[in-house]
């Protein structure tokens, strides 16, 4: 099924209609468990390159510096790409920086450069910031828009699953179990610490040449697949802009509470693996199986989410969880042993449903802002690549990993503040969505 260029970004799809949207609705679907899988890869390849990069806390966070950076700086183009090309277009050439970043690793991995990894894991990650701006707000129109959270937060459980999966995998295949420390490294022979260096630069290759290639066939079924393109119409276009859009108090907030929760997502979890083998004194390989039980339990919390979601409001489910996630981080930084890897997998749990909920609560009611909305909001994942760079630099200037996680604790604090006051649209931007509906 078919719709012309000229197809209202923010015309509800009826039932009778919202059958044709299936197919399109599931190939969207995966694209949030792709995306998922290559970010749940990060907290694996945090600890790995700081043993192949002999790297601190603070140098390590640059991983997700460079993959978040990228939202901040492709958010807006992606969005504006995408009001004149559509939707489709916007998710294959995603899919092709995607392909390129995987592909790039294996000429890092040879050159041993911690900096061109980190290119790489950008290059990737700008394809992912055409992938989220398409792929949300896709989801919340092709339905009923009384179970647009819904359908979001299900869609997004696929990235649950992923971030499950990419820890074990990733663990298994790149993760050695060998450590040396510095003095151990200082005795061995320069031939032998060079080959030991060059062995755990190289491992990376053959799960992203994997995931290159995948993504490159998805990309293609892409091109040769019929979807319903969604584009905005000329007026719908002209009337849109940056300031305009910002007069939604709901809107504006939802920016920084997702700053500030995406901020804490990837504190949480990119850090787990280095967390755990310190906080529980546990091996890098069995650390790997607890961030896929973490992964696990963000997907469980997601499904959860959804079903509660009928019954309890989406602001209050975002305010129980978010004091809950309060309580488990307090745990994590003051507590020891195998209590802080629960904990985590409970926060894991528990900030599943963070995302999709402040998304759709914040381009609520926002009419012909909606799609620029969804740029913005993707945009203040910018919070991803900021806020570990402050966990990584409490943790080398105290020694403790765990005093970093503070970080974390205080994002919590501002989602929750957001759901308790600043999530409603107000009744002249629900007259606007009126009006253009």
């Amino acid at each position: 099924m078919s719709h012309s260029s000229n197809t209202d970004f923010i015309t509800p799809v009826t039932q009778k209609s919202s059958r044709g949207y299936l197919f399109p609705l599931i190939l969207v679907t995966s694209l949030f468990f792709f995306w998922g899988f290559v970010h749940n890869l990060d907290p694996v390849l945090i600890p790995h390159l700081k043993k192949a990069f002999r790297l601190t806390d603070l140098e390590t966070a640059f991983v997700d510096f460079s993959v978040f950076i990228a939202y901040f700086v492709m958010a807006l183009p992606a969005g504006y790409f995408m009001r004149k090309y559509g939707y489709k277009s916007g998710i294959i050439l995603g899919l092709s920086l995607f392909a390129i970043g995987s592909l790039l690793f294996l000429p890092a991995a040879d050159t041993r450069e911690y900096i061109f990894f980190l290119g790489a894991l950008f290059i990737i990650a700008c394809g992912l910031t055409f992938l989220e701006t398409a792929a949300n707000p896709y989801v919340t129109v092709l339905g009923d828009p009384k179970t647009a959270t819904q359908r979001l937060n299900f869609s997004q459980s696929f990235n649950g699953l992923a971030a499950f999966l990419a820890p074990v995998v990733g663990g298994k295949f790149i993760l050695s179990g060998t450590n040396y420390s510095e003095a151990q490294l200082a005795a061995m022979l320069p031939s032998d610490k060079e080959a030991y260096l060059l062995e755990e630069a190289s491992s990376v290759k053959g799960p992203y040449l994997t995931l290159g290639i995948i993504i490159i066939i998805v990309a293609i079924l892409f091109v040769f697949t019929k979807l319903p393109d969604i584009k905005e119409n000329k007026a719908e276009i002209e009337g849109s802009n940056i300031r305009h859009a910002l007069r939604h108090k709901n809107l504006l907030w939802a920016i920084i509470a997702q700053f500030f929760y995406v901020g804490a997502q990837v504190c949480v979890l990119s850090f787990f693996i280095r967390f755990v083998t310190t906080s529980a004194g546990i091996s890098e390989i069995q650390a790997s199986w607890y961030a896929g039980a973490a992964g696990l339990a963000f997907m469980l919390g997601r499904f959860a989410g959804t079903f509660f979601m009928q019954y309890i409001a989406p602001n209050r489910l975002l305010m129980l969880y978010a004091i809950i996630s309060i309580l488990l981080t307090v745990v994590a930084i003051f507590a020891s042993g195998i209590v802080t890897v629960y904990a985590l997998i409970g926060i894991a749990f528990f900030m599943s449903i963070m995302f999709p909920t402040i998304f759709s609560m914040g381009i609520a009611g926002l009419g012909r802002d909606t799609k620029l909305g969804s740029s913005l909001i993707v945009m203040s994942i910018v919070g991803g690549a900021l806020l570990p760079l402050g966990l990584g630099y409490i943790s080398d200037i105290t020694g403790n990993i765990q005093y970093g996680y503070v970080v974390p604790l205080i994002c919590f604090l501002v989602v929750f503040f957001f759901g308790w006051k600043k999530w409603r649209p107000t009744a002249t931007e629900n007259n606007i969505a009126l009006e253009i509906q």
